[in-house]
């Protein structure tokens, strides 16, 4: 692990989010596939967010989709940080000059009820954590020129992570069919996107643990309260400015939002 370089990919990406203007891909600088200096570049940056005065709300989970994977060469998930900054009221609107190169995807999200401390957890933990489940959009940016990325550059992009949406109807684990419930996503009128509960990792049951193991190990466990989008339940859709994205999953209701110049 290089901190000069670790530090000037941190720095590399401030400036493109400052600027609005995309950032070559920090792997030269990191490699692709030296995952924990990747880890170490979003650090570097959500601490100094926190500084500024920025809340985290929650995480999200990416590449959960096997195909994403194997385009990227990568075996496992990644996760970035949810910031209150940066939600998008269900059925609002945001002009797309707030986000760099935006797509959106459909997921399935969840609110904690309990601490998850343990790097050791289980299914069972996972589902007796969940206090409740909602309807999501994730919106997606990259900082990184024409979303050329690998693994470490994702990562380091705070998971390409830019804004999110939730939907307003929460719903008990128990009244919800995660594996099988249906997704479809429209485009202004048109289906865009569908998939299901199980095109995520299986589960977003699996999803959470992968994550709540992940962050306890890093020494930044999920708390109560928090917000964790499990990943996309379809393929992820580009935007223009003018579109408006709904979103339904079955169980849990519509989401929606509107995109703007």
């Amino acid at each position: 692990m290089n901190n000069t370089n670790i530090a000037a990919a941190a720095k590399r990406l401030r400036e493109a989010a400052k600027t609005g203007i995309t950032c070559t891909p920090i792997r030269d600088l990191i490699g692709t596939t030296d995952v924990a200096s990747a880890y170490a570049v979003q650090e570097i940056n959500t601490n100094l967010r926190i500084e500024a005065g920025a809340r985290i709300v929650g995480s999200k989970i990416g590449l959960t989709a096997p195909v994403v994977q194997q385009q990227l060469g990568v075996n496992q998930p990644d996760f970035g940080m949810l910031w209150q900054d940066t939600e998008v009221l269900n059925g609002g609107e945001i002009s797309v000059r707030e986000i760099m190169q935006p797509r959106v995807e459909a997921e399935i999200a969840f609110v904690l009820g309990k601490d998850l401390e343990s790097d050791q957890l289980t299914s069972i933990d996972i589902i007796s954590a969940v206090e409740y489940a909602v309807a999501s959009i994730e919106i997606v940016g990259s900082r990184i020129q024409n979303w050329d990325i690998k693994i470490t550059d994702t990562i380091a992009d705070n998971a390409s992570a830019s804004h999110w949406v939730v939907g307003h109807r929460p719903v008990k684990l128990e009244q919800l069919d995660l594996i099988n419930c249906k997704m479809q996503m429209q485009q202004n009128g048109k289906v865009v996107s569908e998939g299901m509960g199980k095109n995520c990792l299986g589960s977003p049951i699996n999803a959470a643990l992968w994550l709540a193991n992940k962050m306890a190990q890093m020494g930044m466990p999920l708390k109560a309260g928090d917000l964790v989008l499990t990943g996309a339940l379809g393929p992820m859709i580009s935007v223009q400015a003018g579109d408006h994205f709904s979103a339904n999953i079955e169980g849990l209701g519509e989401v929606s939002v509107q995109f703007t110049a």
